[in-house]
């Protein structure tokens, strides 16, 4: 992971088509062609100019159309403790301000923020630099034993005041005097979601992967998963480049949707779980390439969106999967998982213990919300078109029975008959995997409710790298290729697209239930 850069670009090289896909090919100024073999379907024959006239207000244009700064990436991450740094508050309004705790080897460093988004290619914009500030190495990790979790108390290093900042997704930048660098992840929150498309960024899963200080809610510090942490800290760095999980699995598609030019809002699993109205109005949510850690309220804020008709995609797998707990003014979270009889709240409130959404007590498998059952990893496999003459994979000239290797995986989703799935759904790809030597399938599927929204969901976790497949951005992204990024990025801007205008089932075609036909 450290090795690679994900740059996220939504260009398709025209070499595509003859591999056998209409590619997508985006030049510099946002026009798009569709490949040879392209055929006509329900979505618009060009995504990219249909998002650009999809009425994003004149500030939010004006953003898009400055110039980037294509040096926002690190240069050299040098050894863990060289620059690193952590935020004490998760997402802000713009105009507010947040506190930023530094720890470096260096005499010195500056912070630049970076804006993300597609900027003529060069993918971010600086929007601010401090002035040099002084470096000091800070202390080690702390411990809570009981719930073994790693922490950073950290004193402050300087004030960050946000006016004039657009709402979006950051980086900030350490740059050491030392010449390293590190990432420290911000989301400037959008004031509101009406009439927008929301990028629900998944901060709850990037914390739990998080392996600063030694531990996380997978290992413990002997690598083990009996010492794991039950709870961790958002008072610590995140490890390696700072913001992995928000390259890996959501930068590309920040990329694409501000190219798009779509109306966009910001917030975060936390926000939507905070606050009951923080999806009013939306015409859809976005849940990004990994998002597997949600509490109740956030999936009951999710699912009333959907029931009042916002359109939803899972552009990942294994989606809304862990039941957690924020606490500590919301600076930490609770996932006891098989050790569920441990958590309080066991003896308080059953439906709150911190487990698996689809495990006891207060069983509530995930499939009901996203339409797809998570299913096992790790795997590396084929994606198959299984209706190619769905609305989603239109412009792409995908034929049934068309593969792109290696887009099924790490984790994966398939329809699951004899669990809770909403009706009726069609399957629109329908993947072949042998996984831990069990054969199975990967789906990517769709539905819709009467309340009008649609709902798609990839059934691969690779969705979202998939944008960058054959690009010179992704160091070969497990081998995917320019005919893989083609097809994903076109169809992903068929579905913002669509979701955007509004509730999906009044302007698309129903689904066509064939789960009997695929499973019998």
């Amino acid at each position: 992971m450290e090795r690679r850069r994900f740059l996220g670009t939504a260009a398709a090289v025209a070499a595509a088509g003859a591999a056998g896909v209409g590619a997508l090919v985006l030049s510099e100024d946002g026009s798009s062609t569709a490949g040879p073999g392209s055929r006509p379907g329900g979505a618009a024959a060009d995504p990219i100019a249909a998002g650009r006239t999809a009425g994003a207000p004149d500030a939010e244009q004006a953003e898009r159309q400055r110039p980037g700064d294509a040096d926002w990436r690190i240069r050299s991450q040098g050894p863990p403790e060289a620059v690193e740094g952590y935020t004490d508050r998760i997402s802000v309004l713009p105009g507010e301000s947040f506190a930023l705790h530094v720890s470096t080897t260096a005499p010195g460093f500056t912070v630049s923020a970076y804006r993300v988004g597609w900027y003529g290619g060069a993918q971010a914009r600086l929007v601010w630099r401090s002035a040099p500030q002084p470096g000091r190495r800070q202390g080690p990790a702390r411990w809570t034993g009981a719930t073994r979790t790693a922490y950073a108390a950290w004193t402050p290093s300087l004030t960050v005041r946000t006016e004039g900042w657009p709402p979006g997704a950051y980086l900030l930048r350490l740059d050491g005097s030392h010449g390293h660098q590190r990432y420290v992840p911000m989301v400037l929150r959008s004031a509101s979601a009406r009439g927008r498309t929301v990028l629900m960024h998944g901060v709850a899963t990037w914390q739990a992967y998080n392996l600063w200080g030694g531990a996380n809610l997978y290992q413990g510090r002997d690598g083990g998963y009996g010492s794991r942490s039950l709870v961790v800290s958002f008072d610590r760095p995140y490890d390696n480049s700072g913001a992995e999980k928000f390259m890996v699995y959501e930068r590309a598609l920040v990329v694409l949707a501000e190219r798009l030019g779509l109306p966009l809002a910001y917030t975060t699993g936390l926000e939507v779980h905070r606050q009951p109205d923080a999806l009013d109005g939306a015409r859809a949510v976005l849940s990004l390439g990994h998002d597997e850690y949600w509490t109740p309220r956030q999936r009951a804020a999710v699912t009333r969106a959907r029931d009042t008709g916002t359109n939803l995609a899972f552009l990942g797998a294994n989606a809304c999967f862990r039941r957690i707990r924020w606490q500590a003014g919301d600076r930490q979270i609770a996932c006891y998982k098989s050790d569920f009889r441990d958590d309080p709240a066991y003896a308080t409130d059953r439906a709150e213990v911190t487990t698996d959404f689809r495990a006891a007590p207060g069983a509530d498998p995930e499939s009901s919300l996203t339409g797809v059952y998570y299913e096992s990893n790790p795997v590396d496999a084929r994606y198959t078109v299984h209706t190619a003459d769905h609305w989603l994979f239109a412009g792409t000239g995908v034929r049934t029975g068309d593969t792109f290797a290696h887009l099924v995986g790490v984790e994966y989703d398939r329809v699951t008959p004899g669990v809770p799935t909403p009706r009726p759904i069609e399957i629109l790809a329908h993947s072949p995997l042998v996984c831990n030597g069990v054969h199975s399938h990967s789906d990517s599927a769709y539905y819709t409710v009467p309340g009008g929204a649609g709902v798609f969901a990839s059934g691969t976790m690779r969705w979202v790298e998939g944008l960058m497949a054959g690009t010179h951005d992704d160091w070969g992204a497990h081998g995917m290729d320019a005919r893989t990024g083609a097809m994903v990025t076109r169809a992903t801007s068929n579905l913002l697209t669509a979701f955007a205008e509004g509730p999906a089932a009044h302007g698309r075609p129903a689904p066509r239930d064939n789960v009997a036909a695929v499973y019998g």
